[in-house]
């Protein structure tokens, strides 16, 4: 398979059939649409304007020239970009995400592949070239002869990313609608990646992609940002969607954030939220944030004790929550006081009709609402914990406090 670099190909003269040249390649254009990576036609600079010429109208494609099947006077004229996208005006020097390097990266030039189709080349864009190779070919074209410049850059190492590990980067709304330009591939990610990921991009960037990524994606990835970094993702959306990303997290990170907002757009978000969201977290919003009811969740499972392992199961099935929050099953009286806990590996090796109280080791460890953050992350410490039920004066189960939170408590004072 041939291949030819998109810098070569720009500015290479175009040929009429009779083999005379009547202009130069000004942009290559890709239709995203039909195919997002089959270029689909070129943009050609003539003495008359510019004109589109469809890629089935070529003949032959090199660095040399460029061969049409159509005479001059044939090529439509190039009316309108709409709906392209354009190789050199939107790739080149651009920022693009490789999600298989899981970085951000600048484009320094383009890898077009070539093949014969019913008589007729058929290019493609293979790979994406990031490093010094094809910024030494861009830097020295025109300046150092074309056959100098070719054993030069043999001698660089190759750094390119394949076009199906790409994500595009467009920051007008519109023209990702109409670009079809998504975020499928970074979505794919550990919200631990993408949240370094979208801490290389500029704020238009970062917007860009959060208006795109599902609502679900975009909230695992807002908590494992810097809060900073929250406040002004969640300032740039608009607030029906932010409210939209603000309802998948959890609620105490959901609590934390809302709180560093100022007041009037935490509102405004908390407005557009869903009634039972909204009511789970302005609960938490009122408790300081150093203490333990201020650092908990309310995304917990909660049984009767005379409740089954079968039932267990059940609850698990139907729970909405993170899966930091299943480690333990908490066993609660009519009136919610606490008065156990199971271990999820419990319910692996007991039969179904089991009644959960005989799973619970005793009244587990706890610690009150108003409990300093110190209290909390030593008594992680002292007794191995994975999550730590909070209760109030009366023993009545308020929330839960699990391992990742106070991880990042502890990041925080670092």
């Amino acid at each position: 398979m041939a291949t030819i670099a998109l810098s070569e190909l720009l500015g290479t003269p175009v040929l009429e059939p009779g083999g005379r040249a009547e202009g130069r390649v000004r942009e290559v254009a890709v239709c995203p649409q039909t195919d997002p990576a089959r270029i689909c036609a070129l943009v050609v600079k003539t003495r008359r304007g510019d004109c589109l010429l469809a890629a089935e109208k070529l003949t032959e494609v090199g660095s040399r020239a460029v061969q049409v099947a159509l005479p001059s006077t044939e090529w439509p004229p190039f009316t309108s970009a709409e709906g392209l996208l354009l190789l050199g005006r939107d790739l080149l020097d651009q920022q693009i995400i490789d999600v298989h390097g899981r970085k951000v990266v600048r484009v320094n030039d383009l890898d077009l592949h070539q093949e014969q189709v019913n008589h007729h080349p058929m290019l493609k864009i293979g790979d994406v070239d990031v490093g010094a190779r094809a910024a030494v070919r861009r830097l020295l074209k025109g300046i150092v002869p074309a056959a100098a410049l070719h054993v030069l850059i043999q001698k660089l190492p190759a750094r390119v990313i394949p076009w199906e590990f790409v994500d595009l980067i467009e920051t007008d709304p519109a023209r990702r609608v109409k670009l079809k330009i998504s975020h499928e591939r970074l979505a794919k990610l550990h919200p631990a990646d993408i949240a370094d990921i979208v801490e290389e991009l500029a704020p238009a960037e970062r917007e860009a992609v959060f208006e795109t990524l599902d609502e679900g994606v975009a909230a695992e990835a807002l908590e494992e940002v810097t809060p900073k970094l929250q406040r002004s993702i969640v300032e740039s959306l608009d607030s029906d969607r932010a409210a939209d990303i603000v309802e998948e997290m959890d609620p105490d990170a959901a609590a934390d954030l809302l709180a560093d907002l100022p007041k009037e757009h935490s509102d405004k978000i908390l407005e557009e939220m869903q009634p039972e969201e909204r009511e789970e977290v302005s609960e938490l919003l009122e408790f300081r944030e150093d203490t333990a009811a201020g650092r908990m969740t309310t995304d917990y499972l909660a049984l009767a004790p005379t409740a089954t392992v079968n039932d267990a199961i059940e609850a698990l099935r139907k729970f909405e929550g993170g899966i930091e929050s299943v480690s333990t099953i908490f066993l609660v009286d009519k009136d919610n006081k606490l008065v156990g806990a199971v271990p999820l590996a419990s319910l692996v090796l007991a039969s179904g009709d089991t009644p959960l109280s005989t799973l619970a080791p005793g009244l587990p460890i706890s610690c009150l609402a108003g409990a300093r953050e110190k209290e909390v992350a030593e008594l992680f410490d002292k007794y191995n914990l994975l999550m730590l039920p909070v209760v109030d004066d009366q023993g009545l189960l308020t929330g839960v406090i699990t391992a990742d939170d106070v991880i990042s408590l502890l990041r925080s004072k670092l």
